[in-house]
């Protein structure tokens, strides 16, 4: 199936929480981010302002007043998975979460117009579709909630992540889907990318990226195109490349070659003004539930070394994507409720969107 981004586990990292808290952190229930407070009581490190909770079907619990966490206008920043990120680091009360009382729910529900959920490990886990969805989304329809699906997998368009909704029997639209891929199109319209054939975009990544560019009108190259391609080395070789590509787009690429790193290397170190973006930084993926897998991060951080340039991030945790998604929908950021499982990706998202 399509890959699935998350951090990696590092006990060597010099962020890794401890164990005692990883076990303390996982047997709490789906939290509900309180408003930050300066009090603190004693500290653990767990991950980055944020809560963390069970995978069932949607159940919101409060956190203590004194864990200072990204909320929303209803002071909801909410996270459904009991893994805490190994990558991230912040600290957090002691104390226990508790469950949000039948008022508490309400409250909260009345208070956001809109809900984001993140996909893998919210909506679906792998190609199953997680207990309660169905009658959640149901729910928040008829409350007249708006409802956005957001992830990080470049790998389809909004458009293929559509037939797996409706496969799973979810009645979505396509223009409730932001993916990655999308944002990445959706960032170049924003700098008003030309579609006049004048400058080009050369991608590294798969159809889902290609294909999103297609729609938006922009020329590109590359991605699966340069699947195989090989370089022969030689005395006097040199690699020539096309002087109109104005960007590099980096997404996740089970096909990448050297060939292709070198290709956006030279592009973007030797053409004027090229920019180089990344639809998302996530160090890991889930191709297969024997072991992580090497996720996007490796690919952006390739060509960042290579091109000594750091790229502009358009994915999760970054602010481009919240704030085309609240431009897109006319909604004002603080009536926005995020709904994610990873603390580094989905509940910062929400934090560094601005979300209060």
């Amino acid at each position: 199936g399509a890959p699935q981004e998350r951090a990696p586990k590092d006990p060597t990292h010099p962020l890794t929480p401890p164990t005692h808290s990883m076990k303390a952190a996982a047997s709490k229930q789906r939290s509900l981010a309180p408003a930050a407070s300066t009090q603190r009581t004693t500290t653990t490190r767990v991950a980055p302002a944020a809560s963390v909770g069970a995978t069932a079907s949607p159940r919101f619990t409060r956190a203590t007043p004194t864990t200072p966490f990204a909320r929303n206008g209803s002071g909801s920043a909410i996270n459904g998975n009991v893994r805490v990120s190994a990558s991230m680091s912040v600290e957090t009360s002691a104390a226990a979460t508790q469950k949000l009382d039948k008022d508490s729910a309400k409250g909260l529900l009345n208070g956001a117009k809109a809900f984001i959920f993140d996909c893998d490990g919210v909506i679906w886990r792998g190609d199953k579709l997680i207990e309660g969805i169905p009658e959640t989304i149901e729910a928040l329809r008829k409350a007249g909630k708006k409802l956005i699906f957001v992830t990080n997998n470049s790998t389809k368009s909004r458009e293929g992540y559509l037939k797996k909704f409706l496969s799973l029997g979810l009645n979505i639209s396509a223009e409730e889907i932001y993916s990655s891929s999308y944002a990445a199109a959706a960032y170049l319209k924003s700098q008003n990318f030309p579609t006049d054939g004048s400058k080009k975009v050369y991608v590294i990544g798969e159809v889902g990226i290609m294909e999103e560019l297609s729609l938006a009108g922009i020329p590109h190259f590359g991605g699966p195109e340069d699947e195989g391609k090989k370089i022969t080395l030689g005395k006097g070789v040199k690699m020539e490349h096309d002087a109109d590509v104005s960007a590099v787009i980096v997404g996740f690429d089970r096909e990448i070659n050297y060939y292709k790193i070198q290709y956006a290397t030279l592009c973007i170190r030797e053409n004027e003004s090229c920019e180089f973006i990344a639809t998302n930084r996530d160090a890991v993926t889930h191709l297969t539930d024997a072991q992580e897998w090497a996720g996007n991060g490796s690919m952006v951080g390739a060509i960042a070394g290579s091109a000594a340039r750091q790229p502009t991030t358009v994915g999760k945790p970054s602010t481009f994507m919240l704030n085309d998604i609240a431009a897109s929908f006319n909604i004002d950021k603080s009536e926005i409720c995020m709904v994610g499982d990873r603390l580094d990706t989905d509940i910062m998202f929400g934090q560094n969107g601005g979300l209060k």
